[in-house]
């Protein structure tokens, strides 16, 4: 074993789940496995809080098997800015099943009194909301498979339901369900969908959850990418280990997390997550200039032939057009929470880019620009055209996006396809159109009105233009 591994030393035999998880995934294990792992280290009246891992998807079957035959095992590798890196070998996921081999312990484990919160990582689209409505989906085939096979779910609505109805049945007491994904008031989402499938099925236990379930709102942050087979033989050889299932992130982390806990929790606090009444202000903060910022940099830096974040961030021009953004344009709507220096913030975020150990996909950045503008980008940009502020960069980005769903062909004339899961028919025929107006009716932009914005469709028009005859980077040049 390599001596730079930073092994716990707790004895995990003593450690007992009472944490369940959905969605065993990298950012998961980097974020709240780590943190609980330095509690369980320091803090040995905490040991009633290891977790649980419920993987439920068919796919999950090989981080299952290398997570299962490492009894729960793997080793993190956080990537500092300063190009020194630590290996931390993790403890706390005590307990792990999948539901194509254990559903009953998966739902046995979630009425089990041991358990006090369920945890959850399920994607953003894995909360089954139709996003022009806000609605969430019953008429989607796997939720209505589990709604008329209560005792067999397929889905984490199902698996909770049941769940949640062993265990009222039992007397096991209240519970709360966290997630952890990156949504705006992420708790009132997830309370909206489980509600609403819970509603459906058995309303005598939607009258239970109002008393007896509390859904907090969190704020997570911590870039982790993609675990690729050759970055499992490169963090195996350069730490020394035989980890099948190894992760690796930066070694930025914040974790806000609403307190409101039905049935108690961890002291989270003692290894640097935060709790507060209100976690809007933190959302506000991170949505506006870390995602915004990365849906900024992402097409431009796509469409010039980079792939790598760290290398983009690496070109001055790109970040200086991240900075301007952040400065001028959202600074302005961004109040600072609590004790945050903005400023300083800001900076991390400008070096946390461009870490090299991290260097994440410009591609994973570019997916599904469908669901992050509405999010990231829209909110301030109706403030900016209502307030009369400068218009340019946002309106190139809109203008590069185009460009990029639309043509798919760099600046070095390389082709590429685009991921975006929520493109609907509607907006394949707008992007069709020669028309560049018709784009700004794509289903991202429908609560904007920018076609009506006199100064924002003269910026944006114009850089139509310029970037299909010059190119993104040589347009950029002229707006930096």
């Amino acid at each position: 074993m390599n001596a730079n591994l930073i092994s716990y030393s707790y004895n995990r035999d003593e450690v007992k789940a009472g944490i369940l998880h959905f969605g065993v995934g990298n950012f998961h294990r980097a974020h709240l496995e780590y943190l609980t792992n330095l509690l369980l280290e320091n803090n040995p009246d905490q040991k009633n809080w290891g977790i649980c891992g419920a993987m439920i998807l068919p796919q999950d079957e090989r981080i299952y098997t290398a997570l299962h035959q490492q009894k729960g095992e793997y080793t993190l590798t956080v990537c500092g800015r300063d190009g020194k890196d630590e290996a931390w070998k993790i403890g706390s996921l005590v307990e792990l099943y999948w539901g194509m081999n254990d559903q009953e312990a998966i739902l046995n484990k979630i009425a089990s009194p041991d358990i006090k919160i369920i945890t959850m990582t399920i994607t953003e689209g894995g909360y089954n909301i139709e996003k022009s409505t806000g609605r969430f989906m019953l008429e989607d085939e796997l939720v209505k498979h589990d709604l008329e096979n209560p005792k067999h779910p397929l889905t984490a609505f199902g698996y909770v339901a049941e769940g949640l109805r062993r265990r009222r049945n039992a007397g096991s007491g209240k519970i709360t369900i966290l997630t952890c994904d990156n949504l705006q008031h992420n708790g009132n989402t997830c309370r909206k969908a489980f509600g609403t499938f819970i509603e459906a099925q058995d309303k005598e236990l939607y009258a239970w959850l109002q008393d007896n379930v509390t859904f907090p709102n969190s704020m997570v942050d911590r870039i982790t990418p993609a675990t690729k087979p050759e970055d499992v033989k490169r963090l195996n050889e350069r730490n020394g280990t035989h980890d099948a299932a190894p992760v690796y992130a930066e070694d930025f982390i914040q974790w806000v997390v609403e307190d409101n806990f039905a049935a108690g929790r961890p002291n989270w606090e003692k290894v640097g997550v935060e709790f507060t009444d209100d976690v809007t202000a933190y959302e506000n903060m991170k949505l506006s200039l870390l995602n915004a910022s990365h849906t900024l940099l992402s097409y431009p830096s796509f469409l010039s032939g980079y792939r790598r974040v760290d290398e983009a961030m690496h070109d001055e021009r790109i970040v200086t057009f991240v900075r301007d953004f952040m400065e001028k344009d959202i600074t302005p709507y961004v109040p600072a929470p609590g004790n945050t220096d903005l400023s300083l913030y800001k900076q991390t975020l400008i070096e946390r880019f461009a870490n090299k150990s991290v260097s994440d996909q410009v591609a994973r950045l570019c997916m599904d620009g469908v669901s992050k503008f509405p999010v990231y980008v829209v909110p301030n940009l109706i403030h900016m055209v209502a307030d009369g502020k400068d218009l340019t960069r946002v309106a190139y980005l809109i203008a590069a996006y185009r460009h990029y769903l639309k043509y798919q062909v760099d600046d070095n004339g390389s082709k590429f396809e685009i991921d975006e899961p929520w493109l609907t028919d509607e907006d394949r025929a707008l992007l069709a159109k020669d028309d560049p107006i018709a784009a700004l009716h794509l289903s991202p932009f429908q609560s904007t009105d920018l076609s009506k914005s006199e100064a924002f469709v003269s910026l944006y028009l114009k850089f139509v233009e310029a970037i299909k005859k010059d190119g993104a980077m040589k347009v950029l040049e002229t707006i930096i």
